[in-house]
């Protein structure tokens, strides 16, 4: 007990501390279900009042039915207690209707509160800086909010619904007990407290052992994606991995199963004996009645009073130590939520911004740039220069690891460089609205995003706000190439693609690549970024997109990241990247002319003239 004792006192501060989230969490449910609170409330205040009106018309019964069998066995005699039978049985049934009401009401309100923190949740991801992605703490706090958004609101919600319920029939009864003598609503209260300590004591050791499993919970989550997703199937069945991470599964889940169990165990022998004492205190008080009762101080129906006074009040104690347990450990568990919506983007925009051009007249310039990810220690770029001229196509190369596909994520600001900056037209892209630089920028990631939506809506998710977007939807399929897809497919450009919904249909990684670039061409943006535009096309397909890739490119500033040399020729300047550096820079005979890296490459690969190939 005294370790127990010292166990909770150290924690009160924190506990205190937590508690500072109980108002944030009220306030979600009067945010987004007002009406259905106050009704939900309204509800909670007429049933805590209901048990001590029973409990009152319990004594008049038995008192009434103790008079009608001295009075002998006539309808006047009878009549006063069948009428309180039936007032009390009436009171009972509208008892369990308004529970029944109540249940509904918390539904409608529980599902309005969940929409609402799901939208907050969302509303903070989309906006996290791209930065936060690629540390463990991010996906740490994702998994634990994202797992507590959907019930730990609407579970603190109903501890604090049964508080107030069970509040207000406690006090009630207090006061039913207070006149058999002052000290048993003291014992009654004494009776519970190792229970307290129970409650509290396994409130923050469950939060802490969350917390600290985390991790290993995730990775059994990532272990089961693997062994039930299709991306993973292929290879699973080929190098027979399919045994292996089911086995890493499993035995993550039997270290996380066991320590549960543990603190179960040990929970359930707590609660035993603090049950016991509560039982004894239980038992002193009512042979105290008894023995009072016997020598005619109370009558009997005084002692039913007393009886179900005292059951009840130590009934509800004992609901609400665990109610406030539960409420605890809700609001720990709020604080994951809490800290996830607290996430600031760094990358933002400025307070006074300039206004963007619609058009690029000079060009993009990165200016002595250093950057580095947040997990790496060493710099991808540092002191880096490039000027790009205004609707040029310029063409960067370089081997994995060069740094090219940062600089894409440096010109959309998804990062800020640590020194240097990025200027369009002279202009540092941190003085645009974030919103107005991305509007200027159409981009091809080398890895784009498969949505499984119609084909249409696939291309039209390029830029949804054009009022003409469906339009131009036929024009940048033409322009990406993709309309031997729609020929194929069996409703054309309503056909859903992808698995993972009825009556979609798979296609190749190539022509999700074309697809990818319907997406890309279809905003009308004057830079175009494109990443690995060709690296699933074979040599013909290549060919021709080439052909109309310098038709859409016309007018517009171009940077085209590729590792095919074939795909770089059609650029009107080339740079060759290599250890976040340009090492050589000109239009593809110069480069063949001066016999470097580029022209090293090219002769490696066994190509002339303009023949397609590559080199990864």
């Amino acid at each position: 007990m005294r370790d127990t004792i010292s166990f909770v006192v150290v924690r009160l501060g924190r506990a205190l501390t937590q508690l500072r989230y109980l108002p944030r969490a009220l306030s979600l449910a009067w945010t987004s279900a007002r009406a259905w609170t106050v009704v939900w409330m309204a509800l909670l205040f007429v049933q805590g009042l209901l048990p001590v009106v029973i409990v009152y018309l319990t004594r008049t019964l038995v008192d009434a039915l103790v008079a009608a069998v001295e009075a002998g066995s006539s309808w006047e005699a009878a009549r006063t207690p069948v009428l309180l039978a039936l007032l009390m049985a009436v009171l009972v049934l509208l008892s369990e209707v308004l529970r029944a009401v109540t249940r509904w009401v918390r539904a409608a309100q529980s599902e309005l509160v969940k929409d609402h923190i799901s939208s907050l949740i969302h509303d903070r991801a989309v906006v996290a800086d791209l930065a936060y992605y690629e540390t463990p703490d991010y996906h740490d706090q994702l998994y634990r909010a994202r797992a507590d958004a959907q019930h730990r609101p609407v579970a603190l919600i109903e501890s604090l619904g049964g508080l107030l319920q069970n509040g207000i029939t406690l006090v009630a009864m207090a006061v039913v007990l207070f006149r058999f003598g002052w000290w048993v609503p003291v014992a009654l209260l004494v009776s519970t407290i190792p229970a307290l300590f129970v409650v509290v004591r396994y409130a923050i050791r469950v939060h802490e052992w969350v917390v600290r499993t985390t991790a290993e919970r995730r990775r059994a989550l990532y272990y089961d994606w693997l062994v039930t997703c299709r991306e993973a199937a292929a290879e699973l069945r080929l190098f027979r991995l399919g045994h292996h991470f089911s086995g890493l599964y499993q035995g993550i889940r039997a270290k996380i199963r066991h320590e549960q169990l543990d603190l179960a165990r040990a929970e359930a022998g707590a609660e035993v004996a603090a049950g016991g004492f509560a039982l004894v205190l239980a038992a002193a008080a009512l042979g105290w009645m008894v023995l009072r009762t016997v020598q005619g101080a109370i009558t009997l129906g005084e002692l039913a009073m007393f009886y179900q006074a005292f059951t009840q009040g130590q009934r509800l104690l004992r609901t609400l130590l665990e109610t406030v347990g539960q409420l605890y450990s809700n609001v720990l568990f709020l604080e994951n939520l809490f800290e996830f919506l607290g996430l600031e983007p760094r990358v933002t925009s400025p307070e006074k911004p300039q206004p963007a051009a619609e058009t690029i007249n000079r060009g993009i310039v990165f200016r002595d740039v250093t950057f580095r990810y947040p997990s790496s220690s060493s710099p991808v770029l540092q002191g880096f220069n490039l000027e790009i001229a205004a609707g040029s196509v310029v063409a960067m190369l370089g081997a994995n690891g060069a740094g090219k596909s940062t600089l894409f994520k440096l010109l959309c600001r998804l990062y800020d460089p640590e020194t240097g900056q990025v200027e369009i037209d002279g202009c540092d892209i941190r003085s645009f609205r974030l919103e107005d630089l991305r509007r200027l920028i159409t981009v091809l990631f080398q890895e784009p995003v498969r949505y499984s939506e119609s084909l249409r809506r696939n291309v039209e998710l390029g830029d949804l706000d054009r009022a003409d977007v469906a339009t131009r939807v036929g024009p940048a399929i033409d322009a990406a190439g993709a309309g031997g897809i729609v020929d194929r497919l069996p409703r054309g450009l309503d056909h859903l693609l992808g698995t993972w919904f009825s009556g979609g249909a798979e296609i190749s990684l190539g022509e999700w690549q074309r697809v990818a670039l319907s997406r890309a061409f279809l905003r009308d943006a004057p830079i175009v970024l494109l990443d690995e535009p060709t690296s699933a096309m074979d040599s013909w397909a290549e060919a021709d997109w080439m052909l109309r890739f310098r038709r859409f490119a016309e007018g517009r500033t171009a940077i085209v990241i590729t590792h095919r040399l074939s795909t770089a020729m059609i650029a009107d300047t080339i740079h060759v990247m290599e250890r976040g550096r340009i090492v050589e820079s000109g239009a593809h005979r110069e480069l063949i002319a001066a016999s470097g890296p580029y022209a090293r490459a090219w002769a490696a690969h066994g190509l002339g003239g303009s023949q397609p190939g590559s080199s990864g």
